[in-house]
């Protein structure tokens, strides 16, 4: 690793171990991950007593490969992303992800503080988020961090998530063909449920992994 690499990585560290104490003081679990195979091993570890599990429709979750070790462990997996399902089969997997044993879920922007801030254009993710599953843990890429406020944390959702989201997913919106937020009123718009969480929700069990590793948008 060169030196350029070794001070960045050692840069974002300080920010993640920022993050993790702002969300300590905030009432979440937080977690600093050195690496995303940590991460991995965490989520595989607080799963044992799971049998139901819900995935968000997060890429930097998906990009942990849990999903495939946990469905070999014979666990019910809740992925409303795999492939061939129908939009009645979508509809019923999001509403069971809402009473889950463990949620998996990415979140769009951490900022240095503690806050939580996601879009979504359902809201199954931030409502499994926020109650109804048993335990819930959001991995966010040191990608995910936002020094300031929140204003600056949407920016950067809206930015840097929502585009290639909308692309990813086929949406006809201005931002998939551009890849700049116009703040549209297409039917297709994603951003329609915008979330901050500055406190934990106070009948959930929320962890969070602050991994040193770009993770998803």
């Amino acid at each position: 690793m060169s030196q350029t690499a070794v001070l960045v990585r050692w840069s974002y560290e300080q920010k993640c171990q920022k993050a993790v104490e702002a969300l300590g003081q905030n009432g979440f679990t937080a977690v600093y991950c050195p690496t995303a195979q940590d991460a991995h091993d965490y989520i595989i570890k607080e799963s044992e007593d799971a049998q139901s599990i819900g995935f968000g429709g997060s890429m930097g979750v998906k990009s942990l490969l849990v999903e495939e070790r946990l469905a070999v462990q014979g666990k019910e997996i809740l992925n409303h992303s795999a492939p061939g399902l129908s939009r009645e089969e979508k509809d019923v997997i999001m509403r069971r992800q809402l009473t889950c044993d463990l949620f998996l879920a990415g979140t769009n922007a951490l900022t240095v503080s503690g806050w939580l801030v996601n879009i979504d254009a359902t809201g199954n993710r931030v409502a499994a988020m926020i109650f109804g599953p048993k335990k819930v843990i959001v991995v966010a890429g040191r990608n995910k961090l936002v020094e300031g406020d929140l204003a600056t944390a949407i920016r950067r959702v809206k930015e840097w998530a929502t585009p290639p989201n909308a692309k990813r997913l086929n949406f006809n919106t201005p931002c998939a063909k551009t890849g700049f937020c116009s703040d549209c009123n297409s039917p297709d718009r994603l951003c329609r449920a915008t979330t901050v969480l500055d406190r934990r929700p106070r009948m959930t069990d929320f962890r969070v992994l602050v991994v040193n590793e770009d993770l998803g948008f």
